[in-house]
């Protein structure tokens, strides 16, 4: 117990900002747990979205502050990721140059029009899910879960495109295929409400094949996976996970 506590701690410091005490540890093995701290940063932003529904905020504001506040316990870690390669893939011309956009802090067009499409995608889901805020809740559990493991899948899938940085380390640990194994229970929570187990499938396989045409897309761009794919394989993934949930309502 006290290892999965270690290691769960673990993937909290690097998924989210929240103040976990404990050392470095097993930054490889710790990737084992990541859906579990998915599965937790998805509740802390659906406690945030049903709180402001019961205030009577306007759907579209209480969706946006769920997906806020999602962001700012992660530090916005995976909106960087995406906006990075929007603009990486979206401005370079070779995959040395598309590097080294990728590398820069600065957000161009690119990035600015993939996190409008992000975060407009996602909001526009879950306030279609406003009417369910219970099973609204257990959604968002279920694309915290799946797309932190989503966001695995190009470190396994792809070699580095880089000699140094966490996408070379993760892709080098045995622990991603545990956490893939323990993604799987989390594609199920919204069958406790009002949608059925195939939909909760359709969610899980339309995560797993968005996350594999990104993971294509990368190896064609810039013959890897570096830590922005990974950041960006689980927006695609929580986008896709939300919209099957929101059409399905």
């Amino acid at each position: 117990m006290k290892s999965v506590l270690r290691d769960l701690g673990g993937a909290l410091r690097f998924f989210s900002r929240l103040p976990i005490p404990g050392g470095e540890g097993d930054f490889a093995r710790s990737l084992r747990l990541a859906p579990l701290a998915g599965a937790l940063l998805g509740l802390a932003g659906g406690l945030v979205f049903i709180a402001a529904l019961s205030l009577r905020l306007p759907v579209a504001a209480a969706a946006l502050l769920g997906l806020g506040f999602g962001a700012l316990v992660t530090g916005g870690l995976h909106e960087d990721g995406l906006a990075d390669i929007a603009d990486g893939f979206g401005g370079g011309f070779t995959a040395a140059r598309k590097l080294e956009i990728m590398k820069d802090s600065r957000i161009g067009a690119f990035g600015a029009l993939a996190l409008i499409l992000s975060v407009g995608l996602r909001a526009s889901a879950l306030a279609a899910l406003a009417a369910r805020p219970a099973s609204a809740l257990l959604v968002m559990i279920t694309a915290g879960a799946l797309s932190r493991a989503a966001a695995l899948a190009p470190l396994a899938l792809l070699p580095p495109a880089r000699a140094d940085g966490a996408g070379r380390a993760a892709g080098a640990s045995g622990a991603l295929n545990p956490a893939f194994l323990l993604a799987l229970p989390f594609a199920f929570p919204p069958a406790l409400g009002v949608f059925d187990a195939a939909i909760c499938f359709k969610a899980l396989l339309l995560a797993g094949v968005s996350v594999l045409g990104l993971s294509a897309l990368a190896r064609d761009q810039i013959g890897g996976q570096t830590g922005d794919v990974a950041g960006a394989a689980q927006q695609v993934a929580e986008i896709a996970v939300l919209l099957v949930f929101s059409a399905a309502i």
